[in-house]
Order: C-alpha cells, then sequence, then structure tokens
C-alpha cells in the first residue's frame, strides 16, 4: 500500500470524536498516516468542540488546521482518495455514505459522545480525555502495524478487529 495511507474519521457534526481522531492520527502516524475527519450534517457555524481543542492541547497534540467541514468535501473531484473510512459515531454508520473513489477499507469504532457529558467543567473535561484516551489506544495498534498487513483487505479487517480493542 502507498504511503501516506489516507484515513477518514467520520461523525455526525464533526466537532469532538471524529476532530479527536484526525488530530491524533496526524500526531502519531508517523509519515505512514494522513488522516481527515468529517460530518455527515454539520451545522453551518459548526466548529470543533472547545472542550477537544483542549484536550488536545493538554496532551501535546497540535490543533492548527482543524476544522468541521462536510463529508461531501471528500467526494468531490481532486479530494483525497481514502484508503480507510471509519465511522466513529453510530449516527453516521448507520446512513448512507457518499461514493468514495478508490472503494476504501471500511470500519466503525464507536465512542460515546463526550459532548453530551454533563456536570461541571472539570467533569465534562474529564468525559473528552477519556474519549482521547479510547482512540489513541486503537489508533496505535493500528499505526503499529507492520507495512505488509496494510493492504486494502487486509486494512479493514485490522480496522474492525480494532473495534473490540
Amino acid at each position: 500500500m502507498k504511503h501516506p495511507i489516507n484515513v477518514l474519521f467520520l461523525c455526525t457534526h464533526n466537532s469532538a470524536r471524529s476532530i479527536l481522531a484526525e488530530a491524533i492520527l496526524n500526531h502519531i502516524g508517523q509519515g505512514r498516516f494522513r488522516a481527515h475527519s468529517a460530518g455527515s450534517s454539520p451545522r453551518a457555524d459548526q466548529r470543533p468542540n472547545p472542550l477537544a481543542l483542549q484536550v488536545l492541547t493538554n496532551a501535546g497534540v497540535a490543533t492548527h488546521g482543524l476544522v468541521s467541514k462536510s463529508w461531501d468535501v471528500f467526494a468531490l473531484p481532486g479530494a483525497p482518495t481514502m484508503d480507510l473510512v471509519i465511522t466513529v459515531c453510530d449516527n453516521a454508520a448507520g446512513e448512507a455514505c457518499p461514493y468514495w473513489p478508490g472503494q476504501p477499507a471500511t470500519a466503525h469504532w464507536g465512542y460515546p459522545d463526550p459532548s453530551e457529558a454533563t456536570g461541571t467543567d472539570a467533569e465534562r473535561l474529564e468525559a473528552f480525555r477519556q474519549t482521547l484516551h479510547a482512540i489513541r489506544r486503537r489508533l496505535e495498534l493500528l499505526v503499529n502495524l507492520p507495512d505488509e498487513r496494510i493492504d486494502t483487505l487486509a486494512l479493514q479487517q485490522h480496522a474492525r478487529a480494532l473495534a473490540a480493542a
């Protein structure tokens, strides 16, 4: 498989889980992976959740360039061809996705929405921190797969198996 491996993380609004996954994979991907994120139906004024940006910053992960966007931008001519598309919320997993050029591998990694956490500011921030660590744990397993195990079919099998990790 070519490098970098393009990975698209999908969620409904593209403000928390998919943004976290994009930033983390770009941080730990060592040039082998290039992460992107998008939402199936981001709001018109959608922006990354400030708590998502805060936990990324606290973890030493760069946040510049992170923006909320529709998945439609990745179906346009000239968009990068995805090798792997991972849904990170149950809503996006159940939706009809656009046609992805190149027939990428797909997987679903469900995470609770930290944006729905209630409580004090510290408790809400902790929900984002827990989500960040859960996503990072799976992504570390993904980035450590040897090159010979990352062809399209193997990538899909491994990505789907990581949903149980």
